[in-house]
Order: structure tokens, then sequence, then C-alpha cells
């Protein structure tokens, strides 16, 4: 397998408002501040592993406003590779709104944008792939190509078929997701837990502050969450799949590669934004050792 780790699913842009309050039908209330991130699953990976120092590439459908919105020099300029894009020009980017009011309740709308033609296109050939939340055919058919393969469910897992996720699971090699994606996997395909660990080499439960535990091979560890003061916890699992998988890539053990995604992930809760706190490998290994001591 070559170092590069390809990463599929959505590269999109974030608004993000705090609004007095959540408006009903008719109603109109004051924006009290916004702003425009950079954000999606994939890109947020993508960008992650590359600023770890590792080869990433990005596997996404982009708009014809993917140049002039800054999207696409802010990840060339962190080292992303960019040549395994699909470019939708009759289509703008894929976009996030999300409104959130003085008491924390949030209103959310997704722009699907180029994000929408993945059922159209064809997977390109690669060694090693991470499948983040994006369209579930484009993601069964990524599956059977890549010699490896690690899948991340998310959000977008109420949209699978199950002949999707049955395909995408019969091919994964490590699957990443929360409390509630494993029992919602389960209940899908009619497998129970068990039977993902005796299918899947590694599955990764991340479970918030609780941590999360790395089921291998009849054996499992607990790797415990980094704490930090968190002022936005949106994407932190993106960061720990991220630092999992540069660790994963460079050899280390698979509790290593956790306690490195731990750490990741403690960068990113601290800032609002998905890229906008993200550690070199100097910079993550200096919080590793504050925390677990010497890295391996």
């Amino acid at each position: 397998m070559t170092e590069m780790i390809s990463v599929v699913g959505h590269a999109a842009l974030d608004y993000l408002f705090e609004v007095e309050r959540i408006a009903s039908p008719n109603e109109s209330y004051p924006i009290l501040e916004y702003e425009t991130l950079f954000g999606g699953g994939a890109a947020n990976i993508a960008a992650a592993i590359a600023t770890l120092g590792g080869n990433a590439s990005l596997i996404s459908a982009v708009g014809n406003d993917f140049e002039h919105s800054g999207f696409e020099s802010h990840l060339e300029n962190i080292g992303v590779d960019l040549s395994l894009l699909y470019h939708i020009e009759d289509k703008k980017c894929t976009r996030a709104f999300v409104y959130t009011d003085r008491q924390h309740n949030q209103s959310s709308y997704f722009y699907w944008g180029s994000s929408a033609k993945f059922p159209e296109l064809e997977p390109p050939e690669v060694d090693f792939v991470h499948l983040a939340t994006a369209e579930a055919s484009f993601n069964a058919r990524m599956s059977k190509k890549a010699d490896f393969v690690c899948f991340d469910p998310g959000q977008d897992l109420v949209t699978y078929s199950k002949e999707n996720l049955v395909t995408i699971l019969d091919n994964t090699d490590i699957l990443f997701a929360n409390r509630h994606e494993i029992r919602r996997v389960s209940s899908m395909t009619h497998r129970s837990f068990e039977d993902l660990k005796n299918s899947i080499d590694t599955i990764i439960v991340t479970c918030d502050a609780g941590g999360s535990r790395i089921y291998h091979q009849g054996s499992h560890i607990h790797i415990p969450a980094v704490k930090v003061e968190a002022v936005d916890p949106t994407g932190a699992g993106d960061g720990y799949r991220a630092g999992f998988l540069v660790a994963f890539k460079k050899g280390f053990s698979l509790e290593t590669c956790g306690k490195i995604g731990a750490v990741v992930a403690s960068f990113v809760v601290e800032r609002t934004g998905c890229q906008t706190n993200l550690p070199t490998w100097e910079i993550m290994q200096k919080r590793y050792e504050e925390n677990f001591g010497q890295l391996p």
C-alpha cells in the first residue's frame, strides 16, 4: 500500500449564524453574528491528515464556486492532493447553514449542491480509502475498488439502503462509529455487535466525553478523551479519525493510534470551525506526551 490516504465525501462551506431566536413559520429575528467556515467531513479529515504531515487526497464533488470561495487555495496551502476531485460546473459547492439561538437551540439546513452528483460518478482506483459521510451508492462502489477500506457512516447513515450498507461493511477493514450509529448499523443489517466484530478486523466506537473503545480480534482497548476547554464539539470525530489514520499508516499500535486521535480531536474542539485549529505532528506530540507520556 502507498502512504496516500484517500478520503471520500463532502467538502462543504459552513455558514454558522448566531440568532436572537429560532424563527417559526412567518417570523423574523435578527442575526447577531455569523461566520463562513470550511467544512464537510471528508475535507475536514483530509485537511487534518495533511496538517499532521500525512499524505491526503480528497475525493469529492465540488461546484463552480470552489475556486473563488477560497476553499481550493485553502486546501492546496495545507497540502491536500486535489487531483481526484470531480468538478461539477452546473452546481454550487455543498453548503451547511446552522442557526443557533441564545439558549443553544439549533436549526440546520443542508444544501447538497455538487454532492448530489455522486450517484452518477465513477469512483477512482485507490489503495487506502477512508469513506466519510457521503452518498451511499458511491461509497458502496468505492468500497469494492479499494485495497483497504475505512468506513465512517456518520449522520448520512439514515440515507443508506441495506444493500449498500452491507456491501460496504463486507469490504471494511476499519469501522469508525459512535454508539448510536453502531446500534443503527446492527438494526439495518440484522447483524449483532458480535457479528460485526467477527467480520470487521477493527472497530472504533467513540463515546464523546467517555473517550473511545477499540475492538480488535477479540480484545478491546479503552482510550480516554483528552480534557480541554471545549468551545465547539463539531468536527471532533473528524479530527480523531485523521489522527488515528496518520498514526496507523506510520505503523503505531492501535492503542497509540487511538490516543493520537484523541489528542487531535482535543485541538479541534478548542475553536469554532472544524479546520481552524488543526495541529502539526510536533504540536500534537507535545500534548500527547503531556497526557499519555512518551510517544512510542
